[in-house]
């Protein structure tokens, strides 16, 4: 989950041409919530495959989980939802969850640990792109029914060692923790699939929200849930439309056809604000926009050159110029709100500082190739870099492509220099420093793919013992204090340079309350919402 922007297809670029075309909509209905929006990235709706941010913000609607979190208060990590309560063992390896009562699928079946039990197998089970989030607790195909049972009519959860607790629920209100209805689920299995197909297309949740259809790179729609045990959603129907010009979604919005535009540019943003009937909402979200130093290349791994290149980027022009109001300066790898997360920002444009570096290593003439994907943001970024490297004497080539191009040559640890952003799988501080700064094996054999601190050949430099030791620490400040210290050292040696921190602003319709995308993630809650 490391890019959030989207190429433009052909298909999305006909539905926005045909939306331009049409006649003005009267104003959306009082109990129903129009949002334009990029969501061409959905593969799935199963929760278990489920591991794109347009799906987040779906799957968060359709489906309760044993924990949730506050979207309005990350920090603050897990908090009670289909489980009421749960007990840790003496040993710290099993989390014991006592159900909530009461609370129906939308199908009328109960939901019961049962059901919680089935639906976090099935996740290891299937296998599928996050189920690395519950099988780095040691739960494997073979040991989960043993390792996740139930006793007495509650969830049992046992790990492979005493993790920090905060850290095991933080993990369970990702996306793969949603609870699926058992007994709908499996009768619509197909050769085995554990309703796989079925569910790609289909929910069977106990959430405020139901599926009605999602037609691909199109809509989706939503139906409320009148039994949610939250309460009855005001927004009697939600309906998200695939919109992949910033200036079509302007436009929607404008004409009433639409309550919510999520895709502005700083243009358009613009061009609405202070408009009659339009008001702007931004939220700080968790995606990091950095590069990085491969450590392959010789000159690179000196630490004055990872420092100078810290010294290089001119952060607040770009935060004040194509950026502004959409990113702002962070030089840390866990995003503000995030537990363990900190504002120091020690670097700043300083060319003569960075000359001074690179002389002191002994390097000069430094011609390096950076990647980047074709999307607007980045390159104004790449050419930015290019500018102010040349005042330090270091020549830029840039290279851009696709997302798959770009990514592809960065996994195989083939860039000098990579630009790009990433996005935390889950909320907890762990789904960073386990990326940015582990590195538990770093030969070209091991296959890192999914952790950049591999991807840039980079060895950690001892931070990796630090980030085993704050993943199983209980204690929530004392680890939270961990993480900090593992930044601060992260910022001075680390090849890599973290930038910015996305700031998403949605324009909507000034009747519009109480909407919110989450801090940090993609995760919006929609049953808030009221018009």
């Amino acid at each position: 989950m490391n890019a959030f922007s989207k190429l433009m297809s052909g298909a999305a670029l006909g539905l926005s041409v045909a939306l331009t075309a049409m006649p003005g909509w009267a104003e959306t209905p009082a109990n129903m919530l129009v949002i334009a929006t990029r969501i061409d990235d959905i593969t799935s709706l199963d929760p278990a495959q489920s591991f794109e941010f347009s799906g987040g913000d779906v799957i968060r609607n359709l489906y309760g989980k044993l924990v949730n979190f506050d979207p309005l208060n990350l920090e603050a990590g897990f908090q009670p939802d289909l489980a009421e309560s749960w007990e840790v063992s003496e040993d710290g390896r099993t989390i014991t969850f006592t159900m909530r009562e009461g609370v129906n699928f939308e199908s009328g079946n109960p939901v019961t640990a049962e059901d919680a039990a089935f639906s976090l197998r099935r996740a290891v089970k299937l296998n599928l792109n996050p189920s690395f989030i519950l099988t780095q607790f040691g739960l494997t195909a073979d040991n989960v029914d043993e390792m996740i049972r139930v006793e007495d009519g509650k969830l049992k959860l046992t790990t492979d060692k005493a993790y920090a607790t905060s850290f095991v629920l933080n993990c369970l209100t990702a996306n793969i923790g949603s609870i699926v209805d058992m007994q709908t689920v499996m009768a619509n299995e197909q050769n085995g699939d554990m309703g796989n197909a079925w569910l790609s297309t289909h929910s069977a949740g106990s959430g405020a929200y139901r599926l009605v259809s999602w037609k691909p790179n199109e809509s989706v729609t939503l139906a409320a849930n009148p039994d949610f045990h939250e309460g009855a959603p005001a927004m009697e129907r939600v309906v998200v439309r695939h919109v992949q010009e910033s200036a079509t979604q302007r436009l929607l919005l404008e004409r009433g056809d639409i309550d919510i535009a999520r895709n502005l540019n700083p243009e358009d943003i613009a061009g609405v604000s202070g408009r009659d009937g339009v008001k702007i909402q931004e939220e700080l979200k968790g995606y990091l926009m950095y590069f990085s130093l491969n450590q392959k290349v010789p000159e690179l791994a000196k630490p004055e050159v990872r420092q100078a290149f810290k010294y290089m980027v001119d952060y607040e022009g770009m935060a004040n110029s194509f950026l502004k109001g959409q990113y702002t300066v962070q030089q840390n790898f866990l995003p503000r709100s995030y537990l363990g997360s900190v504002d120091e920002n020690p670097f700043s444009l300083d060319i003569e500082k960075a000359k001074a570096l690179l002389a002191e290593a002994g390097v000069e003439g430094l011609e390096l190739e950076i990647g980047v994907r074709e999307v607007q943001d980045r390159m104004e970024i790449a050419q930015s870099l290019q500018n102010t490297f040349a005042q330090a004497g270091v020549k830029l080539n840039i290279t851009v492509g696709t997302g798959a191009q770009i990514l592809g040559r960065y996994r195989a640890r083939e860039l000098d220099v990579y630009l790009g952003t990433w996005g935390p799988d889950y909320p907890d501080p762990q789904t960073n420093a386990s990326t940015f700064a582990w590195n538990a094996d770093n030969s070209d054999e091991a296959q890192l793919t999914g952790v950049l601190a591999w991807r840039n050949s980079w060895d950690a430099a001892g931070l990796t013992e630090k980030v085993d030791a704050a993943v199983v620490e209980n204690d929530t400040e004392t680890r939270a204090q961990m993480y900090r210290d593992i930044q601060a050292e992260f910022r001075e040696t680390s090849p890599f340079a973290i930038m910015f921190q996305n700031i998403e602003q949605s324009a909507m319709s000034e009747n519009v309350a109480n909407f919110t995308t989450g801090q940090a993630i993609m995760d919006a809650a929609y049953w808030e919402v009221t018009k």
